[in-house]
């Protein structure tokens, strides 16, 4: 058994729009599948839980989902492109053409329900998180349908 080298992958799919339909094709009906055996698991479990799914792809795989409330975390094309090549060690090439074959930030931005800023520190961003379940839990947050 090998190992998956995800670097040596993303340069091909970032780079050939034919290559990632043909990834996403294979890799989506198994997330989607899993997908609804956990919020199943879950929900067997209590009726009441609160289930957070982590959707890279939600407005090209998934937006017409049953969702209870979308959030997008979101910082400036700029600031995801600098974290690219500082934090993965990216050229500013490999992290513009990852950024260019993602869905444009309008389209993203246009189906949340809640934004969450993530241009500035971890500590803001925690900051953003915790009120919003702060928010959820006094509002008593609504089961995953």
């Amino acid at each position: 058994r090998g190992e998956l080298d995800r670097a040596a992958l993303a340069a091909i799919v970032f780079a050939d729009d034919a290559a990632r339909a043909r990834l996403n094709a294979i890799v989506h009906p198994a997330v989607r599948a899993e997908s609804a055996r956990r919020f199943a698991e879950a929900l067997a479990h209590d009726r009441d839980a609160v289930v957070v799914y982590d959707v890279p792809l939600l407005v090209e795989a998934r937006p017409d989902d049953p969702w209870d409330l979308i959030v997008v975390a979101h910082a400036p094309s700029a600031v995801r492109a600098r974290r690219l090549v500082e934090l993965r060690g990216m050229s500013e090439e490999e992290a513009a053409a990852r950024i260019a074959a993602q869905v444009p930030d309008d389209a993203r931005l246009a189906i949340a329900d809640v934004v969450i800023d993530t241009s500035g520190t971890l500590g803001e961003t925690r900051a953003q998180t915790d009120r919003l379940w702060a928010r959820l839990s006094e509002s008593g947050a609504a089961p995953v349908s």
